[in-house]
């Protein structure tokens, strides 16, 4: 397993920021998003728009990577995330992403992580 990618930090540093824009720009344009459960969304346009509205539906959001692996083109990463609702109330799960890489961006965004708890 290789090291840690320096754009790791960046990525999750735009999630966390809630920039639509710089976390789309990790993306390939032909790429795959699927976040949870929810069906997968396709083309960085598309991801764009889903990541956009997910942003809105709660006030923030915090990443704590844990761990980073990678093997030729694919990368997984682990921590904690914390989501605060719009009310200021928080939900903190333990989170997985598996991305695989074209080109230097991602062609597929997988994230494991149970958010049910999330609108209740």
């Amino acid at each position: 397993m290789g090291h840690r990618p320096d754009w790791i930090d960046e990525l999750f540093a735009a999630v966390d920021a809630k920039d639509v824009d710089r976390f789309a720009g990790f993306l390939a344009d032909e790429c795959a998003f699927v976040f949870a459960n929810a069906p997968a969304v396709t083309g960085r346009a598309a991801v764009r728009d889903a990541v956009a509205a997910f942003f809105a539906s709660i006030r923030g959001l915090a990443h704590e990577v844990r761990g980073t692996a990678t093997d030729g083109d694919a990368v997984w990463s682990r921590g904690i995330v914390t989501y605060v609702r719009h009310d200021g109330s928080s939900l903190t799960v333990p989170f997985a992403t598996h991305f695989e890489m074209a080109d230097g961006r991602i062609r597929h965004y997988q994230i494991y992580v149970d958010a049910s708890a999330l609108y209740r």
